[in-house]
């Protein structure tokens, strides 16, 4: 099968893996070695955060109260973040087996894929994959002849709010409210979508779950590092003689990963999207890794002739549309940061200033309420570390 998922080996994953294959020998085991299965494999979650899977689901499987929910979050709203999207497109079975797989796991009677809205052109497709996957029997009453395991699968779609990717705001947004964070606790695992227990997974992380079923956990074990397990797809773009979506093991070097695309004469790299840190030349033989530099995919490559000041600008720039205002450390936060590059562009920021700018991005860090107040400050503050002359300028500051 073609696919425009690209790899060092040209071995792809999601290629090898027939759909229903993983999902038909889950349900051959009971609910319980099915979670044992997903902790033994190590897997964790491929939208950014790393949470292991198999716990997330035990804690929503040990809840009493019904009707559960297992959703897909698809609002992938980083910038830089293409992967999820040629998931859905090439191999939205593995996802829908996936997610079939953790709503037998925990007990959900529904499943809802959250899709981005500028990915409302996947609508009618994916809708015609769950008709089908209707007819064959994937989905509907006694899946595989279990009898009671009854399951549904609905598309909602999402507004185009980036905090929508943030798992609480996604709730509140499919509940049909604004779309904004809640506090936690409680956790979604406790209540989630209508106050019952709900299970959130990335559309990666699900695909992951069918191909360790159909390919054993030993074989998912034996990529990656001890402490991040398996293969990671990565959506590599900006100066790069060979930007795409591509299949590398965790573990990889910022500089092999840069050779594979052809990227060797970068000055930094972009991790994670606009809420990563930028990795410096310096340091390009860091591994991507939960324990080294976390990603949940995006990677931006940056040539030699980048001016970081304006990387800086264009992202407090989205981060301050794309606030949703609700807690003052990001809503006033992102604009004085935003304010602050202004001044360093234009020579006019006090050494004192930027110092309090500092500050003003820790605080950021520890006070504000969700993810997005907590990390739009990273990139700042990496480039600020990684390249201070350069963002300082040659004019003295006052």
């Amino acid at each position: 099968m073609s696919t425009s998922i690209k790899s060092s080996t040209n071995e792809l994953t999601f290629a090898s893996v027939p759909a229903a294959d993983g999902l038909n020998k889950a349900l051959a085991l009971s609910r319980v070695d099915i979670i044992d299965a997903i902790h033994e494999s190590k897997l964790k979650g491929r939208g950014g955060a790393g949470f292991p899977t198999g716990t997330k689901w035990n804690l929503a499987a040990a809840e009493t109260r019904t009707p559960k929910y297992m959703i897909c979050n698809a609002d992938e709203g980083e910038p830089g973040t293409f992967k999820d999207r040629v998931i859905l497109t090439e191999f939205p079975d593995l996802v829908f087996d996936g997610m079939t797989i953790g709503a037998r796991a925990i007990g959900a009677s529904l499943g809802l894929l959250y899709l981005r809205a500028e990915y409302g052109y996947l609508h009618e497709h994916l809708e015609n994959v769950v008709a089908r996957r209707r007819k064959t029997g994937l989905l509907g009453r006694d899946i595989a002849g279990i009898e009671g395991f009854n399951y549904d699968v609905l598309i909602a779609m999402g507004a185009g709010a980036y905090v929508c990717g943030e798992e609480t705001a996604l709730i509140e947004s499919l509940e049909g409210f604004r779309g904004e964070p809640r506090n936690r606790p409680p956790f979604p695992v406790v209540s989630g979508f209508l106050g019952r227990p709900s299970v959130i997974n990335n559309v990666e992380t699900l695909a992951w779950v069918a191909c360790i079923f159909s390919k054993g956990v030993e074989w998912f074990r034996s990529y990656g590092t001890g402490a991040s397990a398996g293969h990671k797809l990565f959506s590599i773009s900006g100066d790069c003689e060979h930007p795409g979506v591509y299949e590398f093991p965790f573990g990889i070097t910022v500089a092999k990963l840069l050779k594979e695309v052809g990227g060797e004469d970068a000055k930094a790299v972009q991790v994670g999207g606009a809420s990563g840190r930028c990795v410096p030349r310096s340091e390009f033989e860091r591994r991507l890794a939960f324990e080294d530099v976390p990603t949940g995919g995006s990677i931006v490559v940056f040539g030699p002739d980048r001016d970081m000041r304006a990387i800086a600008h264009n992202i407090l720039d989205f981060f301050v549309d794309e606030s949703c205002g609700q807690c003052t450390p990001c809503r006033l936060g992102n604009p004085k940061l935003l304010q602050g590059v202004e001044m360093l562009q234009e020579g006019t920021c006090s050494l004192q200033y930027l110092n309090d700018l500092k500050g003003l991005a820790r605080t950021m860090q520890v006070a504000s309420k969700c993810g997005l107040g907590q990390t739009s400050s990273v990139a700042f503050m990496s480039i600020l570390e990684h390249f201070e002359n350069e963002v300082l300028g040659r004019k003295p500051l006052l």
